[in-house]
C-alpha cells in the first residue's frame, strides 16, 4: 500500500531503529499499525507509553490521524490523498500497474508433465493452470522465466498403450489421435489387471522399447507423434509456450551413464541385480535407479534431466510443479543431487498441489470416475453455450463460439486456481460455471458490467477525487492499492491462488457498489469521479485475469 515507506521513514527518524515492522490492522483500526514492543527494551518504557509518545510526535500531511490501541500505534491515511494517488497511478501505468523490473533471478519452471500414450485428466489441468500462472506472476515481478515440460514417453504406461494398439484392434480416428490413444491405454490397463499373460506381454513390449526393437520402435514413434500433435493444440488453448520440451526417452541414456559413474565411485550399489540408492540414514528410504533388466527408472532419468538442464540453461532456481503425493520422491532426488555434488543441488524446489476430487470423492481410473480433459471440455462448452443462448438470442454463431470458449475456459481455470495449491480441490461442474459466487465467469461478468457503463458514459476529463468519499468507494480504493503487494507476495511465496482470491474480493466489492449506486444517473462531477474509479477496477480485473490465463469479455 502507498505511503508505507513514508511512515517507515517517520518512525525510523523518531526511534533510531534501522529495521521496523509494520502490520496491517483490522479495517476500523487504521491502514497501518506499529507494534511498540520492539522499542520497550531500548527505551525502558512500556509499549503503551511508547505508543502514546510517538502519537504526539509523528505528523504528516498525508496522515488523517494517528491513534493508539494499547501497545499499538495505528496510522490512518487521508482518504483523498490515497484515492488520488492510486487512481492517477493506475490511469498512467494501465496494464503495467503492479509490475516490477528490477528483479534479476531466472526461474526454470517445469510443469504439465502429461505423458504421451495416456489421457490428459483434470489433475493435469490444475498442474498447467498453476504452472502457467506462476510463470506469469514471476514475469510480472521482473524475473526471467524459462518454461519447460518433462514428459514420460517411454515406460510401462507406453507399453500398455502399444499392447492395446496392437491387440485390441480399435478403429483409428483421423483426428485427435492422442486422445484416442489415451482411451486405448485405459482399455489395456483394465484388461491387464489380474491377467498374468497380458502383464507379461506388456513387460516384453516395454523391454523391446528400451532395446530399440525396430518393429515396436516404428509403432512407438508414430503413436508418440500423434500424442504430441494433440498436446500442441492443448497448449494453445491454455496460452502456454514452452521454451523446451524434455522427454524421458532423451535423458534415459544420460541417466544410465551417471548411475554407472556413481556405481564406480561407490555412491550407489547393486542389490539383487538392480542398482539402488540407500538414503536410510537420511530417513528417506531406498530407491531403485536401474532395474535388473538394466532399465532406467524415474530417479535415474531425473539425474540425466538435471544435467541436461544445467547444460542448456543458466538459472537460479528450478521449480517442479507436481502432485503432493510426489513429496518423498523429490526429497529423495534433491538429497541425491546434494550427495552427488550436482550443480543443481540447492537450486531445486518442489511446488506441490493437492488432489482434484469430485463431490462424491476421489477420482480413480479403475472405478471410472477419472475425468478426462476432453470430456470436461465438451461438457463445459455445451453448458456455457446453452447459458449464452438463454441470455442473448440474437448473437451470431461466431460470437457464441468466441464467448463459449472464453467463459468455459475461465470456469475451468479459475476453479483450479482459487484454492491454496497445498489443499485438495473438489471440482463441481455447476459451481465452476456459475455467474454468481467465486468463479471465473462471475469475475468476467463484473468486467463486462464496467465496460457496459463506460460505453454508455461520456468522456471524463476532469476528476475531483474528493467526491469519492463513501465507505464502499474507499474500500475499493484500498483494495486497488493492495494489488502490487498481492502480486509481490504471490511471486515470493509461489502462491497463484492469492491472485484469484484477490480479484474475487475486488469483484465482489465492485458488485456491491454497482447495486448501491447508479453511476450514470449522478451529477456530472460525481459521475466523472466514479467512472474513473470503475475504469481503474476494470484495468486491475483485466491484469489479474491475464495472470490467471483468462481472457476478458466486453459483453457477456
Amino acid at each position: 500500500m502507498p505511503f508505507k515507506n513514508k511512515i517507515l521513514n517517520l518512525l525510523k527518524k523518531q526511534t533510531g531503529l534501522k529495521t521496523i515492522n509494520l502490520e496491517t490492522p483490522p479495517e476500523s483500526f487504521g491502514d497501518y499499525s506499529f507494534p511498540c514492543f520492539q522499542l520497550s527494551k531500548k527505551l525502558k518504557k512500556s509499549p503503551n507509553e511508547i505508543a502514546l509518545d510517538l502519537s504526539k510526535k509523528i505528523k504528516a500531511d498525508f496522515l488523517e490521524k494517528t491513534e493508539t490501541k494499547g501497545p499499538y500505534l495505528n496510522f490512518f491515511i487521508k482518504k483523498e490523498k490515497l484515492t488520488e494517488l492510486i487512481l492517477k497511478k493506475i490511469q498512467k501505468e494501465k496494464e503495467n500497474y503492479g509490475s516490477k523490473k528490477n528483479n534479476k533471478k531466472t526461474y526454470i519452471v517445469e510443469y504439465f508433465h502429461a505423458n504421451t500414450h495416456k489421457g490428459v485428466h483434470i489433475g493435469h489441468i490444475r498442474n498447467i493452470s498453476i504452472g502457467e500462472t506462476l510463470c506469469r506472476v514471476l514475469e510480472k515481478t521482473g524475473h526471467k522465466v524459462i518454461r519447460v515440460n518433462y514428459q514420460g514417453d517411454i515406460g510401462p504406461h507406453v507399453a500398455k498403450c502399444l499392447w492395446g494398439y496392437i491387440n485390441l484392434k480399435q478403429k483409428e480416428p483421423k483426428t485427435k489421435k492422442g486422445i484416442w490413444l489415451g482411451k486405448i491405454y485405459a482399455l489395456a490397463n483394465k484388461r491387464s489387471i489380474k491377467n498374468k499373460k497380458i502383464e507379461e506381454e506388456i513387460r516384453q513390449i516395454n523391454n523391446k522399447i528400451y532395446q530399440r526393437d525396430k518393429t515396436i520402435l516404428k509403432i512407438w514413434k508414430k503413436t508418440r507423434q500423434d500424442c504430441l500433435k494433440d498436446f500442441e493444440d492443448f497448449y494453445k488453448d491454455f496460452g502456454v509456450k514452452f521454451s523446451r520440451l524434455y522427454f524421458e526417452s532423451e535423458v534415459e541414456d544420460l541417466g544410465k551413464q551417471i548411475v554407472m559413474d556413481l556405481l564406480k565411485k561407490g555412491t550407489v550399489k547393486k542389490s539383487e541385480g538392480a542398482i539402488i540408492m540407500d538414503l536410510e540414514k537420511y530417513k528417506l528410504g531406498i530407491y531403485v535407479l536401474l532395474t535388473k533388466d538394466n532399465n532406467a527408472l524415474y530417479h535415474s532419468k531425473d539425474l540425466g534431466l538435471a544435467e541436461l538442464k544445467q547444460k542448456e540453461f543458466k538459472f537460479d532456481k528450478s521449480i517442479h510443479v507436481t502432485g503432493a503425493e510426489q513429496k518423498l520422491y523429490f526429497q529423495q532426488i534433491f538429497k541425491t543431487f546434494e550427495i552427488t555434488h550436482s550443480k543443481i543441488a540447492g537450486k531445486s524446489l518442489h511446488l506441490p498441489y493437492g488432489l482434484v476430487m469430485l463431490p462424491e470423492g476421489k477420482m480413480s481410473s479403475r472405478t471410472g470416475t477419472m475425468i478426462l480433459f476432453e470430456d470436461l471440455k465438451d461438457k463445459m462448452f455445451k453448458a456455457t453455450e446453452k447459458e449464452i443462448k438463454n441470455r442473448n438470442k440474437k448473437l451470431s454463431k461466431e460470437e457464441i463460439a468466441v464467448r463459449t470458449k472464453k467463459i468455459a475456459y475461465s470456469a475451468i481455470k479459475f476453479s483450479m486456481l482459487n484454492k491454496d495449491n497445498n489443499k485438495d480441490l473438489i471440482f463441481d461442474w455447476n459451481t465452476a460455471l456459475s455467474f454468481e459466487g467465486e468463479t471465473g465467469p462471475y469475475i468476467q461478468y463484473s468486467y463486462a458490467r464496467i465496460q457496459s457503463i463506460l460505453k454508455k458514459a461520456k468522456i471524463f476529463p476532469q476528476i475531483n477525487y474528493k467526491l469519492l468519499n463513501n465507505l464502499l468507494e474507499f474500500k475499493l480504493i484500498k483494495q486497488l492499492s493492495l494489488f502490487p503487494s498481492i502480486i509481490q507476495k504471490a511471486s515470493q511465496d509461489l502462491k497463484p491462488n492469492l491472485i484469484a482470491n484477490y480479484i474475487f474480493s475486488l469483484s465482489k466489492t465492485f458488485n456491491e457498489y454497482y447495486h448501491a449506486y447508479n453511476i450514470l444517473r449522478e451529477k456530472q462531477e460525481i459521475k466523472n469521479a466514479r467512472l474513473a474509479l470503475i475504469s481503474s477496477i476494470a484495468t486491475i480485473i483485466k491484469i489479474s485475469l491475464n495472470l490467471l490465463g483468462i481472457e476478458v469479455l466486453d459483453q457477456m
